[in-house]
């Protein structure tokens, strides 16, 4: 046989690997192959070609084994059991940037599914070679392996701990300077997923510069680059007042509340999400959010969103109310309180609805003329109603409960109280009733429009327990009226009156 006959059959072997590598890369892209595929021994027969003398037969193979133990959990312990880790690992820092990029895709795809196949990932040295490709020329390289340890970091405090202990923290820093845009999303998502475990994590990722990198970029044009920068900022401000004013002293306001508005709604529900971890920690930090036009701006934020997006400018209100009586007729006087009861009133979601009533709760807690605009705003059925709804989960029910309390508690507007009298439980009427035992005895007026609308009939109606604290109040308001009047509006008193009048005996001359 001739030399030409023998690289004929080397060339048609190479063809043919080439071709099953290039074929199986491209089923495994539709999740109705994978079956079949593994039915055949998929795995089997990729992993021999990781070490192909043919470059591009290797990282088509590495790019299939991705894309298979992308779809499932299952999947990607199959690659881990069959110890194709370790040659990905060792081929990162020898192979050129087409193999690294599938490598680390690999990695990834394995990683992303769970804390154990993290763990896997790292076990087999992977952070080391992946910190190695963050310096590598191509950025191609730098973004894959930043998504890789990104999806290692996200999902617990020990995992982000290995990644920060590998050096890897200040590499995706200069990341973020690199003109490539998605390296810059990547990278700020990788950041993002280290800084959000514990503080001493968020310490870290601040304490190499990231706050300054990131602040620096807001501006840029591309919104997905805008919800990895505000995501990145609110998973570091949450953990610690320091940390928020780190934050604050990068002069993100009042520039951060323009993205309220912006088309993106994951923007806008990110920039949301910053605000609030800013403005829950100190009085101080929440003033200065109402200073910047802040309050204004994220009510207006809830009015044009809907769903979950909503969901943190909602508890940004409730967070700054709550520090103090000042704060939260800031929030008042910006028509905060109209707009969670918009949301009470049109929402569906519970555990939004749960924060809205919370919010209510944190507004009208501070003093009378606090529960006053809860009550004009006439949100007191609203809760109630919520409260005692049959479809409305336990959550959901316990904060209106609690909201309606911390408000009923300081509520002297007694029109507002009246509607509660007819269907609220001895647990919600009992503060209801208490309010009016407070009033009635120093208000003459209160009193007359008590009878004349009907309440002190519905009082007389209510049937407490003897000793009970509602019984106790319902006795201090009937002291308030002349007992003949008590007795007139007391159930049963009507037929009492007819039967004196069957038998009165009339006196006749």
């Amino acid at each position: 046989m001739s030399s030409k006959q023998i690289a004929q059959v080397f060339d048609q072997y190479q063809k043919a690997r080439t071709n099953f590598v290039h074929t199986v890369a491209d089923l495994a892209s539709r999740p109705q192959n994978i079956e079949v595929l593994q039915t055949m021994g998929v795995m089997q027969l990729l992993r021999p070609l990781l070490l192909d003398v043919v470059p591009t037969v290797q990282q088509t193979a590495a790019l299939a084994l991705g894309k298979i133990a992308n779809h499932n959990e299952e999947l990607a312990k199959l690659v881990v059991d069959g110890e194709i880790l370790p040659q990905l690992v060792y081929s990162l820092a020898e192979q050129n940037r087409f193999y690294k990029k599938a490598a680390a895709f690999v990695l990834r795809a394995v990683a992303k599914h769970s804390p154990e196949l993290s763990q896997k990932v790292v076990e087999c040295g992977a952070l080391d070679a992946l910190v190695i490709c963050l310096e590598d020329f191509d950025p191609g390289v730098k973004e894959a392996a930043a998504w890789a340890l990104g999806y290692i970091a996200g999902h617990d405090a020990d995992l982000a701990q290995s990644v920060v202990d590998s050096g890897a923290v200040p590499l995706l820093v200069l990341c973020i300077q690199e003109p490539e845009i998605s390296l810059k999303r990547i990278s700020a998502s990788s950041l993002s997923d280290i800084a959000k475990h514990t503080q001493e994590l968020a310490q870290t990722v601040a304490d190499s510069g990231a706050i300054g990198h990131l602040t620096h970029l807001i501006s840029n044009p591309d919104a997905r680059l805008r919800r990895q920068l505000f995501s990145a900022l609110s998973q570091i401000a949450k953990h610690s007042i320091e940390l928020a004013e780190m934050v604050v002293e990068a002069e993100v306001f009042p520039i951060v509340l323009n993205y309220l508005k912006d088309p993106d709604e994951y923007v806008k529900k990110n920039t949301a999400t910053l605000i609030r971890e800013i403005a829950k920690h100190t009085p101080e930090l929440a003033q200065l959010i109402v200073n910047t036009g802040g309050v204004a701006a994220v009510v207006d934020f809830i009015g044009e969103s809907a769903g979950s997006i909503r969901l943190p400018g909602i508890m940004m209100l409730g967070y700054i109310a709550a520090h103090s009586e000042t704060l939260s007729m800031a929030v008042i006087m910006s028509k905060g309180v109209v707009q969670l009861g918009s949301v009470l009133t049109g929402e569906t979601e519970g555990h939004i609805l749960g924060a809205a009533a919370w919010a209510v709760g944190q507004i009208g807690r501070h003093s009378s003329e606090h529960a006053r605009h809860i009550a004009v705003a006439n949100i007191f059925p609203v809760l109630l109603q919520l409260h005692i709804s049959t479809d409305s989960s336990e959550d959901l029910k316990k904060k209106c409960k609690k909201a309606l309390k911390n408000v009923l508690s300081k509520c002297v507007y007694l029109p507002a109280l009246e509607p509660l009298l007819i269907n609220a439980p001895p647990s919600i009427l009992k503060h209801a009733i208490g309010q009016f035992s407070k009033v009635l005895p120093h208000d003459p007026n209160a009193r007359r429009l008590f009878v004349t609308s009907g309440g002190l009939k519905k009082v007389q109606e209510i049937i407490a327990e003897p000793g009970s604290l509602l019984q106790e109040y319902i006795n201090i308001i009937n002291t308030c009226f002349p007992e003949e009047i008590v007795r007139y509006y007391s159930p049963g008193y009507s037929e009492t009156l007819l039967d004196r009048v069957e038998n009165y005996q009339p006196v006749v001359n």
